[in-house]
């Protein structure tokens, strides 16, 4: 969702050695005339700033001479498999310095991972390199796990010792799981509140979150940090304007990451992330940005913002970018129970049409040729369905999926930047869920800063049509401030949509309970954000049954 910001020129902003490369590969693709998205995206797939080894690798720094402690960021685990998880943390004694206080020098990290939180049975351990050209980032894959079992995990850094994160793996591939607890958030404009729903994720008992986008905001961070009003500190300049080059991604990503509340959400849970737009840009489109600049300028913005995104995150090897080219989408399952297709709905789509404004659907939403996910991720979902032998089917994406008219009266307008506008993608996607025979459908959706649940028609226009699976929106963790119960526009929006039943617009998140007979959705909302300490409570509860989708009351 669009939220007002300013834009400065980039020759305002502190360049890294990195930042340099991008920036001079895109004049380099204009002056050859390569001005197809597909020549800039193969001009912007460099292989530099990658760890070099031998003489010429980064000088290493004698830990001792660490003063300060280096775990400013926490840590964090993702990806569960029946047998590894993914751990991570970031070095930066001075988070909010270009290069995290730690220069341009390679740090040896010790890591371990135990049975207990008091480390008594330390079952993994080894040592990994934090590179300055991953910006002091750690990646560990850790594997020879035990399926469907809880872990312990830390860092050390010569006397430094990292936060206790706790992290679990997923059932064995094909087991008979009975359960799964999950949650979904999405949302988290720093500047616009407290991570107040992190605080209370943290004390849930759910086995996985899923993060469906807009981690990060671009927009300009004032001293104050905007809404949350800081009177005991002062945010340094560097966050007072919008993110376009690396190293203001990565200052980004230690300003968000540096919140007690996302530390401790981080710490307890293994997290599952995708991205939507803001990190990146608003509302881009594949090699388009917001205001229809030159692809190939786009594609040096988009490959910072990547990159930055990869080093941050929970994330394994396969997703590390390549230029301005990144596999996201992946597919996770949970034994026999619940397949997770996670989806990328940014990098591939066709433009927004209308020129991204709401509209009634026409001919150019409506062209065939259109599609939100890409062709080769859209062969993929449906692939994966039709070998599927899992009991749900869990789709987690960016933006809404079912039909969402905004006017009672005919023809309503709908939103261009969800699947309304690309009509056509989403009856093939749902062709595809029927065609491979997929009964317990449910979509995880974010972007939209409210919270939504939804029955998924076979016509949304005839709400006598069969309901094919739910879709449930997690509202935001704080983007759009504290929010309301009833949005002005709930009475048309529940009128107009009878497949929508249940509409709040308060901050905070679902907890979803999956097993063998059905499914129970809990729209967990805060009661404020602008100031810390709000309370959490149950705002509805709904359940649907396996082989019977559609929402019923729990």
């Amino acid at each position: 969702m669009a939220l007002t910001g300013r834009q400065r020129p980039p020759s305002e902003h502190a360049f890294s050695p990195h930042d340099t490369v991008l920036r001079t590969a895109a004049p380099h693709v204009a002056r050859r005339r390569f001005l197809t998205v597909t020549a800039a995206a193969a001009m912007l797939a460099f292989s530099t700033n990658r760890p070099a080894r031998g003489v010429t690798a980064a000088p290493e720094l004698d830990a001792a001479r660490i003063t300060n402690d280096p775990f400013t960021l926490g840590v964090a685990s993702g990806d569960p498999l029946p047998d590894s998880v993914l751990i991570w943390t970031r070095l930066a004694p001075e988070p909010f310095a270009e290069d995290g206080g730690l220069g341009q020098q390679r740090v040896v990290v010790q890591w371990e991972v135990a049975m207990d939180e008091w480390f008594a049975l330390v079952v993994h351990q080894g040592v990994a390199t934090a590179h300055p050209e991953y910006a002091h980032s750690v990646h560990v894959d850790v594997k020879g796990m035990m399926p469907d079992s809880h872990y312990y995990y830390r860092f050390r850094v010569g006397t430094w010792i990292s936060p206790v994160g706790r992290t679990r793996t997923a059932p064995a591939e094909g087991s008979a799981a009975d359960s799964l607890r999950l949650a979904a958030v999405a949302c988290q404009a720093y500047q616009d509140g407290y991570y107040t729903a992190h605080r209370h994720l943290a004390r849930e008992d759910v086995d996985v979150v899923f993060h469906l986008g807009d981690y990060l905001y671009e927009y300009p961070v004032d001293s104050a940090g905007g809404d949350r009003r800081y009177t005991d500190r002062k945010l340094p300049d560097v966050f007072n304007r919008e993110t376009t080059t690396l190293a203001d991604y990565r200052l980004r990503y230690a300003l968000y990451k540096s919140d007690p509340d996302l530390q401790a959400a981080h710490a307890r849970h293994p997290f599952v992330v995708t991205w939507d737009d803001h990190e990146t840009e608003n509302n881009y489109a594949g090699a388009i940005d917001e205001k229809g600049g030159p692809a190939e300028q786009f594609l040096v913005r988009r490959a910072a913002a990547y990159r930055a995104y990869w080093e941050n995150q929970p994330l394994r090897a396969e997703q590390l970018p390549q230029g301005p080219d990144a596999r996201l989408y992946r597919r996770l399952a949970w034994g026999s129970l619940a397949q997770f297709d996670i989806l990328d709905t940014r990098q591939y789509r066709s433009d927004q049409a209308y020129n991204d404004r709401p509209h009634a659907p026409g001919p150019e939403s409506d062209d065939p040729a259109r599609t939100l996910t890409g062709a080769a991720q859209e062969r993929w979902l449906l692939d994966g369905w039709r070998d599927s032998a899992a009991l749900w089917h869990v789709m987690p994406q960016q933006v809404c999926f079912s039909q969402r008219k905004f006017d009672l009266a005919a023809p309503a307008r709908v939103s261009m930047d969800a699947w309304d506008g690309y009509r056509a993608s989403r009856d093939r996607v749902m062709a595809g869920a029927k065609a491979a025979g997929v009964d317990n459908w449910m979509v995880l959706t974010g972007d939209v800063h409210v919270g939504y649940a939804f029955d998924i028609k076979d016509d949304f226009d005839d709400p006598s049509s069969r309901t094919v699976g739910t879709e449930f929106t997690c509202t935001s963790i704080a983007s759009g401030g504290n929010g309301s119960r009833k949005p002005t526009e709930w009475d048309t929006y529940m009128k107009v949509n009878p497949h929508m039943k249940f509409f709040d617009g308060r901050r905070g998140y679902i907890r979803v309970a999956l097993g063998r007979e059905n499914a129970q959705a809990d729209f967990r909302t805060v009661s404020a954000i602008t100031t810390p300490g709000g309370t959490v409570s149950t705002a509805a509860s709904f359940v649907t049954e396996v082989g019977s989708p559609g929402l019923k009351p729990a």
